[in-house]
């Protein structure tokens, strides 16, 4: 019987001891979204309202910028500690001699696309020959074109180059260009067959380009060593498999979440999106990483392709 009692009177101890301990801390993170919400960050915004985020001791602030190219050189200010960035602006970063590196993948994928109509005379790379092209930002645009096309036997100087800000699918179907670079292939599609239209994709990756990650996750790389990277990797990881295993009720929490997005163009978005995250975000393919800064050089976007540790190191 004393046994009895002092094992019981131990075992209240205990649970009165645990119920007066303070709650294990949660550690706040600041990640920087590279455009405004949307499906593709889909992992994202389950794992903070399912509570993945929470279950790893990471307390989210997930913000979307101002100004799209600002948050990988706000991480590198110290002003955030994750930006969602894009693969091929990593090595535009090293040689600007910015302090970040990749440390992870949102969409393993590229998105981008040439877009042609589909009713159009445009049936191949090479019906290009003496049509306008319209793109959003010179530079890597410029290298996706120039290699597509050289894979159908034309030059740069074959096409007509025009600036259509970020306005691709109206130019397009407004007949002001011919094709245009630089299109989403799980939103521009849909954007154009909502006006009326239908839109013909052409890949970059199966005419020349190397394969690449479309968004991945940057942090300074002096931070690298901040055990928070890792435990915001694994609640991405717990979210994208809830997302791929449950995407209706995952979509439900997402446009709970953001009501404005419940629309056929976010809901077709979505169903396009889900088979090109990272199912795991931490994995680096350091050959084909290296592959497409060989790419980068070969276009004089970078001077030098620097070895792949230099920019996505794996997490110590």
């Amino acid at each position: 019987m004393f046994k009895t009692i002092t094992q019981a009177a131990a075992a209240t101890a205990v649970a009165l001891a645990l119920s007066l301990a303070p709650a294990s801390a949660v550690d706040k993170l600041t990640v920087l979204l590279d455009w405004y919400v949307n499906p593709d960050h889909a992992p994202l915004i389950v794992a903070k309202e399912k509570g993945f985020f929470q279950a790893h001791d990471l307390d989210v602030e997930l913000v979307p910028p101002a100004d799209p190219s600002a948050p990988p050189r706000l991480v590198a200010a110290g002003q955030a500690d994750i930006a969602v960035s894009y693969q091929p602006n990593i090595y535009l970063s090293v040689k600007e001699g910015l302090p970040l590196a990749r440390f992870g993948t949102l969409v393993s994928t590229p998105l981008t696309a040439l877009v042609v109509l589909k009713d159009g005379p445009i049936k191949s790379i090479a019906d290009l020959m003496g049509k306008t092209v319209g793109y959003s930002v010179a530079g890597l645009e410029d290298a996706l074109l120039g290699t597509m096309l050289a894979s159908a036997g034309l030059k740069p100087t074959d096409v007509t180059m025009i600036n259509v800000n970020f306005a691709l699918s109206p130019a397009l179907v407004a007949g002001k260009v011919d094709a245009v670079i630089g299109a989403y292939r799980n939103f521009e599609l849909t954007q154009i067959r909502l006006e009326g239209k239908e839109g013909l994709a052409f890949f970059p990756e199966e005419h020349g380009v190397p394969v690449f990650d479309e968004l991945i996750y940057v942090a300074h790389k002096d931070k690298l060593g901040d055990p928070r990277l890792k435990r915001f990797l694994a609640a991405v990881e717990d979210a994208t498999i809830y997302v791929l295993n449950h995407p209706d009720e995952a979509w439900d929490v997402f446009v709970k979440a953001n009501p404005k997005l419940d629309d056929e163009l976010n809901r077709t978005a979505w169903t396009d999106t889900l088979r090109r995250f990272a199912h795991a975000p931490a994995a680096l393919d350091s050959a084909r990483y290296a592959r497409f800064g060989e790419f980068m050089k070969s276009h004089g976007l970078i001077d030098k392709v620097e070895p792949v540790s230099t920019y996505a190191p794996a997490l110590p």
